[in-house]
């Protein structure tokens, strides 16, 4: 069944944390450099395929008892805090331009270039994290989806601007301190639960 209440939480949170990633950076500069209607189509399928297989990861994770998966979610979800917290934020990224502007070619570029640099990323481990905790993969795969999306989006047609408003650091924190947030809620069901 599916829930709005899950899918929004589960937005929020994939939102945040991608926010600050590269990908935001990667889309901006393929969306100043082509069409980009083209690159978004890329991305967009590169992101449904990322969220599959943490759906099914995550799915995976729900045939163990609760407590063991709301401990495992929650030092995971800790994890993940600390790794947006330390990690370093690069300003450009290196992207080829491809031979010409046709939608396979540009599309294929965006495509190729989120599927390879999202692999086993934070968002998608925090996906599989909140398909295991919520076991409600509709709602999560959603708002998962449509979070990846909003992050792309808003990066390649004006990431920029809103860089120039938002201090990336500002970002990062607020999106570890959700993370840490979930981590406590998780920790706290593993022992009472």
């Amino acid at each position: 069944m599916f829930s709005f209440t899950v899918a929004a939480v589960v937005f929020g949170v994939i939102f945040l944390a991608e926010l600050p990633d590269k990908t935001a950076l990667a889309g901006l500069m393929l969306g100043t450099r082509y069409r980009a209607s083209y690159v978004f189509a890329g991305v967009a399928a590169a992101f449904l395929v990322h969220v599959a297989l943490a759906l099914a990861a995550g799915s995976v994770l729900t045939l163990l008892p609760h407590r063991i998966v709301a401990a495992v979610v929650g030092v995971l979800f800790l994890a993940g805090a600390a790794v947006l917290l330390l990690k370093k934020h690069d300003d450009e990224e290196e992207v080829r331009k491809p031979a010409d502007q046709s939608f396979w070619k540009v599309s294929g570029a965006g495509f190729m270039m989120i599927l390879v640099a999202e692999f086993g990323d934070l968002t998608q481990i925090m996906t599989a994290n909140l398909a295991a905790r919520y076991d409600n993969p509709l709602s999560v795969g959603v708002g998962a989806v449509l979070g990846l999306w909003a992050v792309a989006g808003l990066g390649i047609l004006g990431g920029r601007t809103l860089m120039k408003y938002v201090p990336l650091k500002l970002i990062t924190k607020v999106a570890a301190g959700v993370m840490a947030l979930l981590a406590g809620l998780s920790l706290y069901e593993a022992v009472t639960g």
